[in-house]
C-alpha cells in the first residue's frame, strides 16, 4: 500500500471517529461524502488509466482530486478567493516544476523519495498561498498536477515524446500528499491564530462593576 492510501484511510478512520469535522465544515463536506471522495481516491487509483492519446489519467490521482476542487472552487464564499486559489495554483506548480530540476538525477544521490519532497512542498507552499482550507487543498492538487504538465511540455519542447501520466502510481501520492497536508497547516495555523486571538480579547476585556457584591469582576 502506497503513502498516498495509507494517508486516505488513515484521514477516513478519523473522520468515521469524528475528528476533523471543523474542517470539513470549512470545505462545505458531510461525513458521508468525505468518506465517499475518499473511497473513490482510494479505490479509483487502483483503476486502469484512461488513455487519451499521450495522456494517461488516472481516476484516484487526478480526475476524483479535481472534481473536488471544482466542487471547492464552486462553492467559495468570493471571486477573491477563487482567483487566488488559481493564481496559487499556478505558483505551486511553479515552484514544484523547478524543485524538481533542482532535485539530482542520479537515484545513489536522492536522500528521500522525490514524490515526497513534492507532496511535501507542495503542500507547505499551497497553504502559504491559498490560506484557506479550501485554497490550501486545490493549490495543493492543481499545482501538483500543472507541474507535471508543465514538465511534459518541457520535454516536447526538447523533442522527447513520452507518454504524460497524471495522479498515476507515484504521482498519486504526491497529490494526496500534497493536498492533505495543504489542508492540514491551514487548520493548525488558522486554530493557533484563533486561540492567540481569542485569549488577547480576553486579556483586553474590561473590568464590569457589579452593584451586589460591591466589586469588580472580570
Amino acid at each position: 500500500m502506497s503513502v498516498g492510501m495509507i494517508v486516505l484511510a488513515i484521514a477516513s478512520v478519523l473522520v468515521l471517529f469524528g475528528v476533523g469535522q471543523r474542517v470539513l465544515d470549512k470545505m462545505h463536506l458531510t461525513d458521508r461524502a468525505a468518506l465517499i471522495l475518499m473511497g473513490i481516491i482510494f479505490f479509483g487509483g487502483l483503476l486502469p488509466d484512461i488513455v487519451i492519446g499521450q495522456v494517461s489519467i488516472n481516476i484516484g490521482g487526478a480526475l476524483a482530486p479535481v472534481a473536488v476542487c471544482i466542487y471547492l472552487l464552486i462553492r467559495a464564499d468570493t471571486k477573491k478567493e477563487v482567483l487566488r486559489a488559481l493564481l496559487g495554483s499556478v505558483m505551486t506548480a511553479a515552484a514544484v516544476f523547478f524543485l524538481g530540476r533542482w532535485m539530482p538525477e542520479e537515484p545513489e544521490k536522492i536522500v528521500i523519495d522525490p514524490n515526497y519532497v513534492y507532496g511535501i512542498a507542495g503542500g507547505v507552499i499551497a497553504y502559504l498561498l491559498g490560506r484557506s482550507r479550501r485554497g490550501a487543498f486545490v493549490c495543493g492538487v492543481l499545482g501538483v498536477l500543472l507541474a507535471d504538465i508543465a514538465v511534459a511540455v518541457m520535454n516536447r519542447m526538447n523533442g522527447v515524446h513520452q507518454m504524460l501520466y497524471l495522479g498515476s502510481a507515484g504521482a498519486m501520492d504526491v497529490v494526496v500528499l500534497s493536498g492533505f497536508l495543504a489542508v492540514l497547516l491551514a487548520e493548525l495555523v488558522g486554530e493557533v491564530t484563533e486561540r492567540i486571538s481569542r485569549h488577547g480579547s480576553e486579556e483586553k476585556a474590561p473590568a464590569v462593576y457589579s452593584s451586589v457584591k460591591g466589586e469588580k469582576q472580570k
